[in-house]
């Protein structure tokens, strides 16, 4: 089911590690097109293609407060526990990443700091339909919180009744959310990227979504609003030795597996025999998974790569810049340290995946096809802007006047020395 490469040359490497591929073409056409409809005709755009694209016919966009009680019904206790469990994790993680400000002095009389200012306006995207995931409420509503944005928009596609998911309502209401929009796809990206009569105009859009989605937010980002990350379909990479257990690693790439059929995993391993047994348990455990038919298309997609060494395989992942990198090997810890390129990274059998996912506390909005290698998952710096201050006394520009101006008069702009010069005779 999954190719096996037995020991590539490195001058098959690049080759291997390119994503699945999409008609670009076809699909920034179909983007643009609801892109203009959302913003020449808003929510009644809006509308038409929830009955079009979803199957649900929407009298309100907006989720009322009727609708945020009711929902807290729904959900089990039993579930409420665990996402405020979530919830707790995911803040001990990302309290401690706040700024307090620090004054530099450069030279006498000349002072510089930094001010982290939350960004305002932010959307976030919450994917709907067979797997809603309230878990990513959590993952950018608390950073937001924490970072003090004053206003959130959340959007995610309506069920077939109207109705929206009771689980995302929640997470949503438990991080102070309140502004809840049914909406989904690239129309949702487009009507927070314009506004709309009902869902506001944002600086700033997150969240995770399909092809569409993600085509949508490359495409507003450039008409001045601002996006998390490029993001695509999720990815896993597994490097395994023989003390691995082929169990957990097996359960790990199927896991990724089920999100999407243009999902992608692999399993980097030195030992054949480990290769084998994943295989055989594979083929066990996807029979008794709910999302098989998902999962067994993401696996047609996927590599399994046997290689000389672990060396050799964490070169290879660092070339992959995976979005998750599980480490399942003797000297977990150790190799941990030659990580460059990775999205979020799970050492040692006991770390699974799915840990970073729900609660262990570290953010799960990564940065996928590649973009590990220049990009980082969000945290609380995602929703912030960092503004820079310089105060210089008579003693303080006199100690650097005359190399503003040298250096003002080499590029030919002199009127940024005379704004120096000027001063400097007084």
């Amino acid at each position: 089911m999954i190719s096996v490469l037995n020991k590539p040359g490195r001058a098959k490497w690049e080759e291997l590690a390119k994503r699945p591929s999409i008609d670009n073409a076809s699909l920034e056409k179909t983007v643009r097109t609801i892109l203009i409809k959302v913003k020449l005709k808003g929510d009644k755009a809006l509308k038409k293609f929830s009955k079009e694209l979803d199957g649900v016919k929407l009298k309100n966009i907006s989720v009322t407060e009727k609708e945020m009680k009711a929902a807290d019904k729904l959900v089990p206790d039993e579930l409420k526990e665990a996402i405020q469990k979530a919830k707790t994790n995911i803040e001990k993680f990302h309290s401690p990443q706040t700024e307090e400000k620090k004054e530099i002095e450069i030279l006498p009389g000349i002072n510089c700091w930094k001010k982290s200012t939350a960004i305002e306006k932010i959307g976030i995207y919450i994917p709907g339909g067979s797997a809603p995931l309230f878990s990513t409420v959590l993952m950018l509503g608390v950073p937001a919180q924490i970072a003090g944005c004053k206003e959130i928009a959340l959007c995610t596609p309506p069920l077939k009744n109207g109705t929206v998911h009771p689980a995302i309502l929640y997470a949503a209401n438990l991080c102070g959310i309140n502004k809840i929009f049914k909406a989904g796809g690239a129309q949702a990206i487009a009507a927070m990227a314009h506004g709309t009569e009902t869902i506001p105009k944002v600086f700033k859009i997150f969240g995770p979504g399909n092809q569409y989605v993600t085509c949508a937010k490359q495409m507003v980002q450039q008409e001045n609003v601002a996006i998390d990350m490029p993001a695509g379909p999720s990815e896993l990479l597994v490097i395994a030795d023989d003390t691995a257990i082929p169990e957990f690693v097996a359960a790990d790439l199927i896991s990724q597996a089920e999100h999407n059929p243009d999902s992608q995993v692999l399993l980097i391993s030195t030992s054949d025999n480990l290769i084998k047994s994943v295989e055989s348990e594979v083929e066990s455990q996807l029979k008794l998974l709910p999302r098989k038919q998902i999962a067994v298309k993401s696996l047609k997609n996927s590599k399994i790569i046997l290689v000389k060494n672990i060396q050799e395989a964490m070169e290879f992942s660092n070339l992959y810049a995976p979005e998750h990198l599980i480490l399942a090997c003797e000297n977990a810890d150790e190799l941990s340290g030659k990580v460059i390129s990775a999205g979020s990274v799970f050492i040692g059998n006991y770390s699974p995946e799915s840990a970073g996912d729900y609660a262990s506390g570290t953010n799960h909005t990564l940065p996928t096809n590649g973009y590990a290698a220049m990009y980082s998952g969000v945290s609380v710096d995602s929703f912030i802007k960092k503004i820079t201050f310089q105060k210089l006394t008579k003693e303080g520009l006199r100690a650097i006047g005359n190399s503003i101006e040298l250096m003002a008069e080499a590029e030919g702009l002199l009127a940024h020395k005379n704004a120096v010069s000027i001063r400097l005779k007084k």
